[in-house]
């Protein structure tokens, strides 16, 4: 016993075996030990919130907060093994309170904290967005699920900026009130240089506060059509109807004329079926009455009088035009009602015997002995 306590009593460069042993051994702990009490942790964090978690499974709540937590424990583990050691007074390390290595050590363990502070604030802010997700998804209106994903990155946003703060007055001992109130012209400077960072996000607020669109609308607006996808602080995801992902900023989305597709009642078809031109008008008339009835009776388009008639003379056709209104503001159900009616309408064609017209170009020939008899041409 006596030789065990004078191994451990001996000293290793200013610090005593027992002295290294117990940093070795925290360390050793910690590494081995940080998974399993990050996630026992975690455990007890949900079961605070659990009651209002949505159904959310822990596991996922364990997958979002494990490695934050993890990093910090390895924080609070190495601090607390070190604090078992003293520097030796050979070093002539100068002290934690003027310039050397002691400092900058200390200044980045601090930098690391909050880090990781910030870390898991961030986590958490991802799950709170997660459970009113969830609730928003049980809702009928679309501008809860357009609010959600807004303010989550608010939240996140917010925790950096506080992050910056902090690092600002703790780690650099930077007076932050005084800075704040002291940017004046370089505020402006910094706040011109961000223009159009500003305009887009002042145009996020104006979107949520006007409501020209939600998530989930179809609009049209310039040359773009598809989805509303997100509304983010700089911009707006747009997903076409080619699956295409389109990012336009804030600002173009309220100073452009904007077309929400997804607001209207009805959707209009206009185009015109071309007969040939050898087709009895008594069947053309019979086809334009069949097509008028077609219209006047389907369930998506009798609640507005189609209109159907022989328009003109085409250069190789007859041309009926057709016009009528889908009740619907869905794009792919007014293309599936339109598809039905257009093999109807082809139905109609061949139930009474007519056809199609395509361009045709007919070419007439004469020879050289009918133009001097004065013979018409020949096809």
């Amino acid at each position: 016993m006596n030789r065990l306590e004078a191994f451990l009593n001996r000293y290793l460069t200013g610090n005593s075996v027992a002295d290294v042993l117990w940093f070795a051994g925290i360390l050793l702990a910690g590494f081995l030990l940080k998974r399993l009490v990050s996630i026992v942790l975690s455990r007890g964090l949900f079961r605070l919130v659990q009651n209002r978690s949505e159904h959310i499974p822990v596991t996922q709540f364990i997958a979002l907060l494990r490695r934050p937590l993890e990093f910090l424990l390895l924080l609070i583990v190495t601090y607390l093994a070190f604090d078992r050691l003293s520097i030796p007074a050979q070093w002539n390390f100068r002290s934690a309170d003027h310039f050397g290595f002691r400092l900058v050590v200390g200044k980045l363990y601090e930098l690391l904290a909050i880090i990781a502070g910030a870390w898991l604030m961030i986590r958490l802010v991802r799950f709170i967005a997660l459970i009113f997700e969830k609730r928003a998804g049980r809702s009928e209106s679309k501008l809860d699920d357009q609010l959600v994903p807004f303010f989550k990155d608010l939240g996140i946003v917010f925790v950096f900026v506080t992050a910056c703060l902090v690092v600002l007055g703790q780690v650099f001992r930077i007076d932050v009130a005084a800075l704040v109130a002291g940017l004046g012209i370089g505020g402006l400077a910094i706040a011109l240089a961000a223009r159009e960072t500003l305009e887009n996000l002042f145009a996020s607020f104006t979107i949520f506060l006007d409501h020209p669109f939600v998530v989930g609308d179809n609009v049209q607006i310039g040359t773009t059509n598809g989805d509303i996808e997100k509304v983010g602080f700089r911009s707006t995801r747009i997903r076409t109807a080619d699956g295409s992902l389109i990012t336009m900023p804030n600002r173009l989305m309220i100073t452009q004329a904007l077309e929400n597709q997804s607001q209207r009642n009805y959707r209009r078809a206009r185009y015109f079926v071309k007969l040939t031109l050898d087709t009895p008008a008594d069947r053309l008339r019979q086809i334009v009455e069949d097509i008028h009835q077609l219209l006047t009776t389907h369930e998506r388009t009798r609640d507005k009088e189609p209109f159907v008639w022989f328009d003109s003379f085409g250069d190789s056709s007859l041309d009926i035009l057709v016009i009528y209104f889908v009740h619907t503001s869905d794009w792919q159900l007014f293309n599936q009602v339109k598809e039905e009616i257009n093999y109807r309408i082809l139905d109609a064609v061949e139930r009474h015997q007519a056809a199609l017209a395509y361009p045709t170009t007919t070419t007439y020939l004469r020879s050289q002995e009918q133009a001097v008899k004065g013979q018409p041409f020949t096809p």
